[in-house]
């Protein structure tokens, strides 16, 4: 008798319980993505006065950033992704609301560096809240699937389908009136998840009864020297993005001025590259978990980012800002940076008995991404200029390659190893249960 056959979201490595978490996530993106675009120089002529200065309001959202990064995975373990979640909903619009009236409206630049700043808390506890509950939820041998497919849909919104929703609504109704369509696009978002997703696990505390508040914060700190191959992991994480952070400090004036292409076609440009990043991130979960997460983390996310992020800049100067060779540039950025997609696979399984806090100091270092990004540029691009900060990323993810090598799974238990085929017949060559739940090919 064949087995029943699979809903069609867990054929594609979709746990079928969260589809709709999948989609508030790719909503809420949306609405926080909308900004990504063109909040830099907006704020730099509305009350920051320089570039400059509108990094210093962008680090400390990143700071906040980073902080709640870190927080998503250990109140996870305490209170439930669900509850943080809400907690994260709720941050979002409380200080977007005050930052809009209060700051950008009236143009208060020191206003704007603390309501900015507050509402850094807000994405990463709804986001990498879900993200907790997906690796409490999804089966092991479909990580980077279930994985690749949070960053399809956090990649969707922030930035690619937001700066599309940026060049539709900033002609009707300005970049002001857009930053409220964009808070109303969030609370869809929230809305859709919370009140969409009832499987349970998401729902109670993940770590166990008797560990304490200060007890589950401390360990997911701890970890970092209990389990150094996750803070090695960390540091990888922070590099995975921190560029792309960054870039959107200074490539809106690099694009849209420097280079001629003005705000619209900017805004297009961007949603094209992370377009790119959205359909390559399903791919490269699934090339993970094929030929194995460190050797696809290593290769095509730290050494191909590392020569993306050269050509993104310097071959459409050089042929004076051709728009169609921008394109490519960006499509193939975009493509490399997917290949860190399997990094959320692979951290957790370097400690699988302290998945909360392994994931917690991931967040850590993907929030620390939104802080470390914008404080390059705001150190380098004075002395510097643009290319020498486009220089400096391009090193980073050279050095995020090399780190990569180091994450190495231990080998399967001899015990443990699948009987040779000449003993044992290849219909039952692998095993049922715990060691053949982790696919093979993850360990190199």
């Amino acid at each position: 008798m064949a087995p029943p056959k699979l809903p069609l979201p867990d054929r594609l490595g979709i746990p079928g319980p969260l589809v709709l978490g999948y989609l508030g996530v790719l909503l809420f993106m949306v609405g926080d993505g909308v900004e990504s675009g063109f909040i830099a120089p907006y704020m730099a002529g509305h009350g920051a006065g320089t570039e400059v200065h509108a990094s210093y309001v962008i680090t400390a959202y990143g700071v906040t950033v980073m902080l709640a990064s870190w927080l998503s995975g250990a109140l996870s373990d305490l209170w439930g992704p669900r509850r943080v979640m809400q907690l994260g909903l709720a941050v979002w619009v409380v200080f977007d609301v005050l930052f809009l009236v209060l700051a950008l409206g009236p143009q208060n630049y020191p206003l704007m560096l603390v309501f900015y700043g507050l509402r850094g808390f807000g994405y990463p506890l709804f986001a990498f809240g879900f993200l907790v509950w997906i690796t409490a939820t999804a089966p092991a041998a479909r990580m980077g699937t279930a994985v690749g497919w949070f960053y399809v849909a956090f990649t969707g919104g922030l930035p690619t389908l937001g700066s599309l929703v940026a060049g539709v609504t900033n002609p009707w109704f300005g970049r002001f009136g857009t930053l409220w369509v964009a808070l109303g696009i969030i609370a869809l978002g929230g809305a859709c998840c919370l009140l969409g997703v009832r499987e349970r696990t998401g729902f109670a505390r993940l770590a166990p009864p008797e560990v304490r508040p200060v007890q589950s914060l401390l360990s997911s700190l701890s970890i970092a020297w209990t389990h150094p191959k996750v803070a090695v992991g960390c540091v990888v994480r922070v590099i995975n993005t921190a560029p792309e952070f960054g870039f959107l400090v200074f490539l809106p004036a690099f694009f849209g001025e420097e280079l001629g292409f003005g705000e619209g076609r900017w805004l297009t440009l961007l949603a094209v590259i992370y377009g790119t990043n959205v359909l390559c991130n399903l791919l490269f979960g699934v090339i993970g978990d094929r030929i194995g997460w460190r050797r696809t983390i290593a290769s095509f996310g730290g050494l191909g980012c590392a020569v993306t992020t050269l050509t993104l800049y310097f071959v459409p100067k050089a042929v004076g800002g051709n728009y169609g060779v921008a394109i490519v540039m960006g499509m193939l950025y975009g493509i490399t940076l997917a290949g860190f997609v399997p990094i959320s696979a692979l951290i957790p399984a370097l400690a699988p008995d302290h998945k909360g806090g392994a994931m917690a100091l991931l967040n850590l270092g993907a929030g620390g991404a939104a802080f470390v990004g914008p404080a390059i540029v705001s150190v380098f691009l004075g002395p510097l200029g643009p290319g020498g900060v486009v220089i400096v990323f391009a090193a980073l993810y050279v050095v995020s390659a090399a780190l990569t090598l180091y994450l190495k799974l231990p080998e399967r238990p001899p015990e443990e190893a699948p009987a040779p085929p000449a003993a044992t017949p290849p219909a039952v060559a692998t095993p049922a249960g715990p060691p053949s739940a982790e696919p093979t090919a993850v360990r190199g």
